[in-house]
């Protein structure tokens, strides 16, 4: 294809209550402030979504962290590309003299990947490679203030369709509620996240979860770790899954030669953009390791983006991609992302991510904005 000239990068904040406090290991999460890219080129406009949190907990980078990298570095290097920005997959290349910063970075490359697929006319999912005409979906639960509101919580979701249920959890709350969920529940698809809650001294208190067929445990230990991981793997059947251990795609290698993770979770956001979600993906499907979509609290911008990933072949396990009600009372695309009977969402076919931004309520919540051109073009 041609390349993209892109004539302004917006940045904005929006912020939206959830429906529902979200409570983790981090804390409980009431509303969300949410850095919004939206890109200009080529007659048309595009968006991307960070997922960085308020505070830099589940990650080192913040909303206003990114904000600044975002304004300052990538911005104006997808401003001055030129010839060197053929669509999203660019974009590693480009952003590639800045570290870290991985949220910010995926914001800009999932909006450029959006532009590409509308200036082709095809689905964003298509331009990703998607195979898949509907995706799995599964529900994560948050901690919840009691047991029976737990259970009430996951009644609704079952009986919603969703394919399968992760309950968080953390120490002093996870046996006693695995095994609650068991007896009402003995046979849907369960799993757990720990966002990282525990230590070696739990290992023989974790073992105790074999007795519960979880599909997977997911970051029982360290945020960066490995090496510990592939200890407590080789003492259980359950499969664990990685998230935030895995940055990229030499992570997914690593910890897949380690044998510290038999199922890898995959976040656009934490990694970097699409380009490297991709690369994931490829290398744990070439090594027989299946991956799925995890979720950050997106609104329907990134949720639409996690659908169009979810689309590729070896996401073969149902992800955190769950309908728009889930989270607010109203998102900011139409039409909302609406789940089945069934546990599945459409894949859009139609040309970029498929549903249209609510511009005039996008506006409404906006609490900040800025305006990036390319010094180059103004001055022309």
């Amino acid at each position: 294809m041609n390349n993209l000239q892109i004539d302004a990068v917006h940045l904005r904040e929006i912020n939206l209550p959830l429906a529902h406090p979200f409570e983790t290991s981090f804390g409980v999460t009431t509303a969300r402030r949410i850095l919004l890219v939206e890109l200009e080129a080529n007659g048309v406009t595009s968006w991307g979504e960070c997922v960085a949190g308020e505070h830099p907990y589940f990650s080192e980078e913040t909303v206003d962290t990114a904000w600044l990298i975002a304004e300052t570095e990538l911005a104006p290097k997808l401003l001055d590309a030129g010839a060197e920005l053929s669509g999203g997959g660019s974009c590693p290349h480009l952003f590639s003299q800045v570290r870290g910063h991985r949220m910010a970075k995926a914001a800009l490359e999932n909006a450029v990947w959006d532009l590409e697929a509308q200036v082709q006319a095809v689905s964003l999912a298509n331009l990703l490679g998607g195979v898949r005409e509907t995706i799995a979906c599964g529900v994560s639960i948050g901690i919840q203030s009691s047991l029976q509101v737990l259970l009430q919580k996951i009644a609704t979701e079952v009986e919603a369709g969703y394919q399968r249920i992760k309950l968080k959890c953390k120490p002093g709350w996870d046996v006693k509620v695995f095994e609650a969920v068991r007896d009402r529940w003995p046979d849907i698809r369960l799993s757990c996240d720990a966002n990282s809650a525990y230590r070696m001294r739990d290992f023989d208190h974790i073992a105790q979860w074999e007795q519960f067929n979880l599909m997977m445990i997911e970051q029982p230990l360290w945020y960066d770790d490995f090496y510990f991981h592939s200890m407590l793997q080789k003492r259980l059947e359950t499969p664990i899954c990685l998230d935030e251990s895995i940055r990229n795609r030499r992570d997914a290698l690593a910890a897949i030669d380690m044998d510290s993770c038999r199922i890898i979770n995959i976040k656009v956001g934490r990694v970097s953009g699409f380009s490297e979600a991709i690369a994931i993906h490829n290398a744990a499907e070439e090594r027989g390791i299946p991956v799925w979509c995890g979720g950050m609290l997106e609104t329907g911008i990134g949720r639409s983006h996690n659908i169009a990933l979810s689309s590729l072949a070896n996401f073969s396990l149902p992800g955190d991609v769950s309908a728009s009600a889930r989270y607010w009372e109203q998102d900011i695309i139409e039409p909302e992302v609406t789940v089945s009977r069934a546990g599945e969402i459409v894949v859009p076919q139609g040309p970029g991510r498929g549903y249209e931004v609510m511009r005039d309520r996008v506006e409404l919540l906006t609490v900040r904005k800025t305006t990036i051109r390319s010094k180059a073009r103004v001055m022309a």
